[in-house]
């Protein structure tokens, strides 16, 4: 079993930056691929960045077109540990962020694909 828990949201102005973390669990931590998710009220879940064990293709990294350029997804395993780093933030980008692990290595962009889930952190972009 792995727990995880984000931290870091909050309130910040439009084209403000905003560093999301995602403390997990366990030990196997570095095999997992994980992904970040984030929902606005009213509407789908939706996948933001994920990212890859580092055994599997180097720690490679995907984003929503929506992110990309944007934000960056990193993990450190010595510490079981993923970022976002959320730069340029827009109206748009308001919404609860979630931490998902995937015990396979791939980190996959669709949410079904994923085993544990935090319980969220809310992240607020005002004009």
């Amino acid at each position: 079993q792995v727990q995880l828990v984000e931290s870091g949201g909050g309130l910040v102005q439009a084209g403000g930056s905003l560093r999301l973390s995602c403390a997990a669990s366990g030990r196997s931590f570095s095999s997992y691929g994980m992904g970040w998710f984030r929902q606005a009220p009213g509407k789908e879940r939706e996948f933001v960045a994920a990212i890859t064990s580092s055994a599997w293709l180097g720690g490679s990294t995907y984003y929503a077109d929506s992110t990309k350029g944007r934000f960056t997804i990193s993990r450190d395993n010595a510490k079981n540990t993923v970022y976002l780093q959320m730069n340029s933030l827009k109206l748009e980008d308001t919404a609860v962020y979630y931490c998902a692990a995937d015990r396979l290595p791939y980190g996959p962009t669709r949410a079904t694909q994923y085993d544990y889930w935090g319980q969220g952190t809310q992240v607020t972009v005002s004009s």
